[in-house]
């Protein structure tokens, strides 16, 4: 009798170049995963450009400096609970954690020009050059979205270049920043929000 297995008629063997694919492509996601922090979410980035879409067309209708600032640091907490609630919600959905080495790297990287950006917004109050600070806000913030973006999704530098192009034109032309704004923070957001939605998940 013989001692040798018999494989089963219905299951035909997978070849060896089939199974290396296999593997390779693994591994490929394995390091891509390691590498990008994955979670941002695209819902959170629509349900920003909605919010800042509404700020931006409210505060210019506002007389004062002081009313134009307090409506967008309003926005700003706004913005920032939905960026971060959201997120929270697609990592624990996609099980990755948000104080993993690359979403710290990603904070870190985006950080220091938010933080430039603060300081330039409170100079540009004090000396009366408020109308500086569209540009200063598009631009820095385009800044930490290409930094803090090169580990994250790769469409998400792309955004930020794209911040940083309408913070020059903010900067170096007479066309109103509270449109910019508008088109930047609401429909910048709108737009890559979809494109990552639809790419990467909510």
């Amino acid at each position: 009798m013989s001692t040798q297995p018999h494989s089963s008629p219905d299951r035909a063997p997978i070849a060896l170049h089939e199974r290396a694919i296999d593997n390779i492509r693994y591994i490929r996601e394995t390091m891509e995963r390691a590498t990008s922090f994955t979670a941002i979410s695209g819902l959170g980035y629509v349900l920003v450009g909605v919010t800042a879409t509404g700020a931006a067309a409210f505060a210019a209708t506002l007389a004062t400096p002081e009313q134009w600032l307090a409506v967008w640091t309003l926005e700003l907490v706004v913005a920032g609970l939905l960026s971060v609630g959201f997120t929270a919600r697609k990592a624990r959905s996609l099980g990755v954690p948000l104080r993993s080495q690359t979403g710290r790297k990603l904070v870190l990287a985006f950080a220091p020009p938010m933080v430039v950006g603060g300081l330039l917004t409170a100079a540009a109050y004090v000396s009366g050059d408020v109308h500086l600070v569209p540009g200063i806000w598009l631009a820095l913030y385009g800044a930490g979205v290409m930094t803090g973006g090169a580990y994250s999704v790769p469409v998400v530098p792309i955004m930020g270049a794209a911040f940083i192009v309408l913070g020059g034109v903010a900067l170096l032309t007479p066309v109103s920043g509270d449109l910019l704004l508008a088109v930047g923070l609401g429909g910048l957001h709108m737009v890559f929000g979809l494109i990552v939605w639809r790419r990467y998940g909510g």
